[in-house]
């Protein structure tokens, strides 16, 4: 039975969603019982995501809603809240530096200045060539006796120094 109003209508997932992406979300929700698929809904974000080069359109989370079974406002809510997604284009490359006090503390601060200057973006900017995007700072990426430390396509790396950045960003594509 559909937790959704009868009122609302979602597009059919596989009009939106490649089947890879159908093939993920639906080994995502079987890890969960059949009444909780909507606990999928992170996976599911993410996979769509990727799907779509680095961020969220109505659309594909509206696909995500239909797999799950969700109200289409509730996965909003999930894409809005948390910072691993987005609902922009943003360059191909995720950059993440973590601001928090430990961070901060052992050179963070240093670390976006580098960064915003070698790239010639502030956070929230994406390079004009579109292949780094900048986060808005970051509370905690939960690294904090490596840092300063940053996250990129969410692989870590800590212990930065403007040097091992540079390499860091240009080896990126």
């Amino acid at each position: 039975m559909s937790s959704l109003p009868s009122d609302v209508s979602l597009p059919d997932p596989a009009s939106v969603l490649s089947q890879h992406s159908i093939d993920e979300i639906n080994e995502a929700m079987a890890l969960f019982p059949d009444n909780q698929k909507q606990s999928a809904v992170l996976a599911g974000l993410h996979v769509a995501q990727h799907q779509n080069k680095g961020y969220l359109t109505t659309e594909l989370m509206d696909a995500v809603a239909a797999m799950l079974d969700m109200p289409p406002i509730a996965v909003y809510e999930v894409a809005s809240f948390y910072s691993m997604y987005e609902t922009e284009p943003v360059g191909r490359h995720n950059v993440a530096i973590c601001t928090n006090i430990s961070c901060m503390l052992m050179g963070s601060d240093s670390i976006v200045e580098h960064v915003e200057k070698k790239c010639g973006i502030k956070l929230g900017e994406s390079t004009p060539d579109g292949r780094i995007y900048l986060k808005v700072e970051e509370e905690c990426l939960a690294a904090c006796a490596g840092g300063p430390m940053m996250q990129v396509d969410h692989k870590y790396y800590t212990n930065l120094t403007p040097e091992k950045v540079d390499e860091i960003l240009d080896a990126l594509d």
